[in-house]
């Protein structure tokens, strides 16, 4: 590579979620940019989408300056406005995050693309069978980060030949972490207020559930259920609150939900602010479990985010939460095997697994969980400690930015940009029988 590019800074543009946005896409975005930056070798151009803008001009910030550059855009961008910024800024790298469905446009115009910069593509696939219908995309890229073990399992065999590596989420430990006894109690109170404590003066055990509203995560059909864990338990006994937008038109009115099964006394409550990462930390220590039943989940952030700070798990065994909950030896919380797996699918996506719970084995989850939380059972703070632990191990956040710093420097080094480009060809030999 030539001298001159040895001095310049890396310019990555970025494609994703708003990286200032509290999504997963989102989050784990911003934890990259900001690993990035902080080496002082790259600048970040990112088209910031997936959310309502009321502002498009482009955006800075005072921490990064001229480094990170933001230009809002509706969806995830058009081809128009990546040749734009392409030719305009003069990227050396292209990165971007999320479920191929909303990218076949950009892997359409890859043959514009890769002789001018390469395409690093962070990866994120629910479930099996093999996606077939995603060789051609995979193939149209430099290198691929998989998110979960499943996810590199599926591009390592239906695209053996494009790089791939796994590399998992991680949560900032700046701010989910485990807070003392005092803290606890002091964060419970300030957020329950009155409904934490029981006409017998008990406590009563939290669940929590912070997912967007949409179908695949099951959020009425969680809501249904809690009410028959708490025909059984006592309906003074827990409360499920849930953060998440009750009326997201991709879901259920779960407000509905709830004056209909008459859990109108306390029994769910819901949070709808969107909370800074400590504020959110806070609320998984203040909690007791944490719950997700979806059918599908590349990863499920929100349950590593809660084991971070010592609070245990219920989760469907799918997808990236499944090597969350347990580490092939210990558990951290309660894993349950779905009761079917049906072959669903759309036009964009032919066929895929979705992973169906049965009511029984999830009521039985929570009453478990709440007769060990209830009996002070070691069993809890076994699982409590060592979720702990297992995060710090496995999703260790350092290492997670050491990792793609690492990466990205070496893209650079070997797939250069613009005049140092090498590694792709916009043709290849075909033999005509």
């Amino acid at each position: 590579m030539v001298e001159e590019n040895k001095n310049k800074k890396i310019r990555v543009l970025t494609i994703s979620d708003h990286p200032f946005s509290p999504s997963g896409v989102g989050t784990q975005t911003r934890y990259v940019i900001n690993s990035l930056l902080k080496t002082g070798k790259f600048q970040i151009i990112s088209l910031a989408g997936a959310i309502k803008h009321q502002n498009y001009q482009p955006q800075k910030t005072d921490e990064w300056g001229d480094d990170l550059i933001i230009f809002p855009v509706d969806g995830y961008g058009d081809q128009e406005s990546i040749r734009s910024i392409i030719r305009n800024q003069k990227p050396d790298i292209l990165w971007f995050m999320t479920d191929p469905r909303f990218y076949d446009w950009l892997w359409a115009i890859e043959n514009e693309i890769r002789p001018l910069i390469p395409m690093v593509y962070y990866h994120v696939w629910d479930n099996y069978p093999y996606p077939k219908f995603n060789e051609k995309f995979y193939n149209s890229n430099d290198y691929i980060a998989t998110i979960s073990k499943v996810t590199d399992d599926i591009v390592k065999t239906v695209s053996p030949n494009v790089k791939s590596e796994y590399i998992p989420h991680a949560v900032d430990d700046k701010f989910f972490k485990k807070m003392n006894d005092s803290e606890t109690k002091e964060a419970r109170k300030k957020i329950f207020q009155d409904n934490l404590v029981n006409e017998d003066e008990e406590e009563k055990m939290i669940f929590f559930w912070n997912n967007r509203n949409a179908r695949r995560k099951q959020s009425g059909c969680l809501v249904w259920w809690f009410k028959e864990f708490l025909d059984k338990v006592g309906h003074d006994k827990a409360i499920l609150m849930m953060h998440t937008e009750p009326k997201d038109q991709n879901g259920q009115d779960l407000e509905a939900i709830v004056r209909e099964l008459g859990l109108t006394n306390g029994e769910v409550v819901f949070s709808v602010e969107k909370l800074e990462p400590e504020h959110l930390a806070r609320l998984y220590n203040a909690v007791d479990c944490t719950i997700n039943i979806a059918d599908a989940e590349g990863f499920g952030l929100a349950t590593l985010e809660s084991l971070a700070c010592g609070t245990p798990i219920i989760v469907n065994m799918t997808g990236g939460l499944q090597e969350q909950v347990t580490d092939g030896e210990n558990w951290f919380g309660i894993g349950l095997e779905p009761c079917s797996k049906a072959i669903i699918g759309s036009q964009a996506v032919p066929y895929i697994y979705e992973d169906r719970l049965n009511k029984e084995n999830v009521i039985d989850a929570l009453e478990k969980m709440f007769n060990l939380w209830k009996d002070e059972d070691p069993e809890y703070t076994k699982w409590s400690e060592m979720g702990i632990q297992f995060v710090q191990r496995k999703y260790n956040f350092e290492n997670f930015c050491t990792k793609w710093v690492e990466v990205m420097e070496g893209i650079y080094e070997k797939h250069g940009s613009w005049s140092t480009r090498q590694g792709y060809k916009s043709w290849e030999f075909t033999e005509v029988v």
